[in-house]
């Protein structure tokens, strides 16, 4: 469901919360930050991309030299799905939530301040 700009997935323990573009429809989205958030307060942070995303990101740096002229890509609390949209990309972070592996891809950004 939209809350503003955020667009939010709510599931059984946690919900995701995607910074959409405005203007792109969810079944189009290619890059995003997200967060997951636990019933407890638990927040993890990530940006996830496409592979056609990276692919386009790294063709546009061997034309400006960015990362050696396109040799590598890396984001530090990067995630890189095949397909585009929201729906896809809530699939995997169930996956990675159900796994625990969300804590190896994510970044943890510590317990939501509940006094805002």
């Amino acid at each position: 469901m939209w809350d503003g700009a955020f667009y939010r997935v709510q599931r059984d323990g946690y919900e995701i919360c995607f910074v959409p573009d405005g203007g792109v429809p969810l079944d189009e989205v290619d890059d995003v930050d997200m967060w997951v958030v636990f019933d407890n307060g638990e927040r993890w942070s990530g940006t996830i991309y496409t592979l056609d995303n990276v692919h386009r990101t790294m063709d546009r740096w061997r034309q400006t030299g960015e990362c050696l002229g396109d040799k590598y890509f890396y984001v530090w609390d990067g995630l890189i799905v095949r397909d585009r949209g929201i729906a896809g990309m809530v699939e995997v972070v169930d996956d990675l939530v159900r796994s625990g592996d969300y804590r190896i891809v994510f970044r943890d950004v510590g317990p939501e301040d509940m006094d805002d």
